[in-house]
């Protein structure tokens, strides 16, 4: 369904710090521009630039992004490699009642702010 999302950063380095870190974990590898990263897959690509219009970024109220992870461990290792490159806490990794199957989940705010998820289907315990 979609093409690409496109997050703004008023720091380039910031963002490619925390960026190359939680996305390795996930399996996919940055491709520098002048400007930002872009992060491709099979289904889409998740980019981190500066903004086209010249102005200030600025977080979204109200939204998330969310990045599908392997498996808990998976989850655990992109919340740790976010928290040690300049991301926050926004939830730590665990079980999610209100989500659909009690998914095993993490959140994060970027070095901007933006507001991340990653889940995993649940499996069973942890």
């Amino acid at each position: 369904m979609f093409n690409h999302v496109f997050v703004g950063t008023n720091d380039v380095a910031a963002a490619r710090k925390f960026y190359n870190a939680t996305m390795t974990v996930l399996g996919h590898a940055g491709h520098d521009m002048p400007h930002g990263t872009a992060y491709p897959s099979e289904h889409g690509s998740f980019v981190v630039a500066t903004p086209a219009n010249g102005e200030a970024a600025t977080c979204m109220n109200g939204f998330t992004f969310g990045f599908r992870a392997a498996d808990y461990d998976q989850v655990e290792a992109w919340h740790a490699a976010g928290l040690a490159n300049g991301g926050t806490d926004a939830g730590a990794p665990g079980f999610r009642e209100n989500s659909p199957g009690n998914m095993y989940g993490a959140y994060l705010r970027d070095p901007d702010g933006h507001k991340l998820c990653a889940y995993a289907v649940n499996t069973g315990p942890r």
